[in-house]
């Protein structure tokens, strides 16, 4: 079993200051840690357009991008290829809520609107006649993923809807003109949707307007060699707090894994731990029981936890 926790790495200074309240907040960790086996990989958002879990999934899956592609490329066909054809790209289109903020625009992912398969397929049979009209196609709902067939020979840059919603919509939104057609169809879904029964409705309920779509991907299934990750459980109660800097609720989220996912550590020799900061991810493997008890190897932890450097 492989544990994944996005979130789980702070940057070196917090790190350093949070190690004590590690060791309180969850024993079980701090044991099982005082043993392990680090790996560390660079997983910079920059280069990957996609978060640090994101990348590791992919990589897991054994995704190959070609020379044109970035990472965030994969997370297509790794959501949205189970039945399609493993030699075709495939492009989805996320429903996502645009505001406007202090850089300029920010996103809010399908994760964080809890929009209903009923609202999905309102917004998508509002808008299939529109995209037949521009040269892109809607070939399927799959809420709150939409699968999307561009005009042939379409290429733009990727990026995950979880980075682009936890920086700014201008840092990733394409200026290209290879792009424009789709920056244009974008402009006149958000024009139709202002006033769409949808978010009437989500305004009465207090909840955001579904506004805005987000396209990204480009990779075929056959650039992974699987699909799937079995037994692979991610935890991401730790990452909203940590892109806050919001250390209190992250040890809130600490002291609850360490109720209800960490005891899986205690004595176990089979479960691998993946943990994803900002632009690194350390995978753990258990280590011999009896290094447990050196005070060298009880706090050798620390370096990579918090490095000085």
């Amino acid at each position: 079993m492989q544990i994944v926790l996005p979130g789980a790495l702070p940057e070196p200074r917090e790190a350093g200051e949070l190690a004590a309240y590690v060791i309180k907040n969850a024993p079980t960790l701090a044991q099982w840690l005082a043993r392990a086996r680090h790996k560390e990989l660079e997983a910079d958002p920059a280069d990957t357009a996609c978060l640090p879990h994101e990348y590791w999934q992919l990589a897991a899956l054994g995704f190959q991008p070609t020379p044109e592609q970035n990472f965030a490329t994969g997370l297509a066909p790794f959501r949205g290829g189970g039945n399609h054809p493993a030699d075709q790209p495939i492009w989805l289109a996320e429903l996502v809520h645009v505001a406007p903020s202090r850089d300029g625009a920010a996103l809010l992912p399908a994760a964080d609107l809890a929009i209903t398969p009923a609202q999905s397929v309102a917004l998508f049979e509002s808008v299939h006649g529109m995209f037949e009209e521009s040269g892109f196609r809607l070939s399927g709902s799959d809420n709150p993923h939409w699968h999307v067939i561009p005009p042939d020979g379409y290429q733009t840059r990727s990026a995950s809807p979880a980075l682009v919603a936890i920086t700014s919509v201008n840092d990733w939104w394409p200026q290209d003109m290879a792009s424009r057609p789709w920056r244009k169809l974008v402009n006149e879904v958000q024009m139709l949707w202002f006033e769409h029964p949808v978010n009437k409705e989500r305004a009465h309920e207090g909840l955001p307007p579904v506004n805005s779509l987000w396209l990204y991907g480009g990779a075929r299934p056959n650039q992974l060699k699987a699909l799937t990750l079995p037994d692979v459980h991610i935890h991401d109660i730790l990452l909203a707090p940590s892109v806050r800097q919001d250390w209190s609720a992250w040890l809130d989220g600490l002291s609850w894994l360490e109720q209800n996912i960490f005891p899986a550590l205690a004595g176990s020799e089979s479960v691998q731990l993946v943990l994803t900061g900002r632009d690194r991810i350390i995978e753990l493997a258990a280590g011999s029981r009896w290094t447990h008890w050196l005070r060298r190897n009880k706090e050798s932890w620390r370096t990579w936890w918090s490095p000085q450097h």
